[in-house]
């Protein structure tokens, strides 16, 4: 098997098993999906005001780490920490299951959620349509 092909297989295999963040996990996991690599210092600074205590990022940090979603490397007693899923199979993955939960894996029920609820204005709406009729285009294209 090419080791490529078992990358991949394995990949695929944390996506279906991953776990969603709190959200005090998902905010550490933006800054570092920012940083690509840091301290806890590091990530610390990525906060607003007024930050969190190091100890409780710290704390966040070795529960990511036990949730697989980020790794470290030691300098001695400092680690360095850094993700182990992107940012874009994160987000791939959490929609999957928003779109599951809450639209019966409806985009047509979701697309009219948002523009019944959120009151899109006409530039946004036309945006919109124009980003669809691009992929209408793309899919016929390719048949």
């Amino acid at each position: 098997m090419p080791l490529n092909y078992c990358f991949e297989l394995i990949l695929a295999l944390k996506r279906k098993i991953m776990k969603e963040l709190t959200k005090a996990e998902e905010q550490v996991m933006q800054i570092l999906w920012s940083i690509q690599k840091g301290f806890v210092n590091d990530i610390l600074e990525g906060f607003p005001d007024p930050k969190p205590a190091y100890n409780t990022v710290s704390t966040i940090v070795r529960i990511l780490e036990k949730k697989e979603f980020v790794s470290h490397k030691a300098y001695g007693k400092t680690h360095e920490y850094f993700p182990l899923i992107s940012k874009d199979d994160y987000t791939k993955t959490y929609l999957k299951g928003f779109m599951t939960n809450y639209f019966s894996n409806s985009y047509k029920q979701l697309v009219s959620f948002f523009s019944n609820e959120n009151n899109l204005s006409i530039s946004e709406l036309e945006e919109i349509r124009n980003l669809m009729n691009e992929q209408i285009e793309k899919q016929k294209n390719q048949d």
